[in-house]
């Protein structure tokens, strides 16, 4: 069986999409993200928090009779606890692996590139709100930042400069304000011969930055692309 919870919540068994109630896909979720064995009364009170416990108690039982049939052997009940089968793959876990393996910088890894963009691009369960969803969620932001940077890296050192634009833009749009995303977007741009392109990105990096934080680019940035540039002094917020 497999537990997605990048870009939306999806439990399949040998390919075949599983009909999960709401409130079991916020269990399974709960368990897919915490991979240990958990508390019944902890399980209860994260995800029935303004219940009280008796009634906590209550819907954790209930959900788990409406996992009855093939999402119920997701999950290895036992009296006092409960955890996700150890048969069942976590998208998200594998992707982390992924991640970090990416972000080592030393790990020879084959794969496909564009596959790997996509993923990295996923938002966790997106349009959850709940207090246990947002560490993981934020947690795995930066960590996908960091992927997809490392991605635009490897493969503008391998001259693969279409692939390497396509994983800086993505790190760029999930965070249009981290500067290091458009120093690995500008570095592509000057790697494939395109200054123009390089100082266009720059400039439009500037005036965000300044318009949304009032901040100004680092003079790393400044240098990186001031020798392809007359001057930046028509922007009256940073000079080149």
């Amino acid at each position: 069986m497999e537990l997605s919870l990048l870009g939306g919540f999806k439990l399949t068994d040998e390919g075949r999409v599983i009909d999960v109630p709401e409130g079991a896909q916020r269990l399974l979720a709960f368990l897919g993200l915490s991979r240990t064995s958990a508390l019944r009364a902890k399980v209860a009170g994260t995800l029935w928090p303004d219940a009280t416990d008796k009634q906590s108690m209550g819907s954790l039982r209930s959900t788990l009779w409406r996992l009855q049939g093939s999402g119920y052997r997701a999950i290895d009940v036992k009296p006092a606890t409960l955890t996700l089968a150890i048969e069942v793959s976590v998208d998200f876990e594998d992707a982390i692996a992924l991640a970090q393996l990416l972000i080592s910088d030393t790990a020879e890894i084959d794969g496909d590139h564009a596959t790997w963009v996509d993923l990295f691009s996923s938002d966790l369960l997106p349009e959850w709100y709940e207090d246990w969803t947002q560490g993981e969620a934020e947690r795995w932001r930066q960590l996908r930042l960091h992927a997809l940077e490392a991605v635009a890296r490897r493969l503008r050192d391998q001259g693969r400069y279409p692939d390497a634009l396509a994983a800086a833009l993505a790190a760029v749009s999930v965070d249009p304000l981290r500067e290091t995303a458009h120093r690995e977007l500008i570095k592509v741009h000057l790697a494939e011969g395109n200054p123009s392109e390089a100082i266009r990105a720059f400039d439009r990096y500037c005036h965000r930055l300044f318009e949304e934080l009032g901040l100004e680019p680092s003079q790393e940035l400044r240098e990186l692309v001031s020798a392809h540039s007359r001057t930046g002094a028509e922007h009256p917020h940073y000079v080149l």
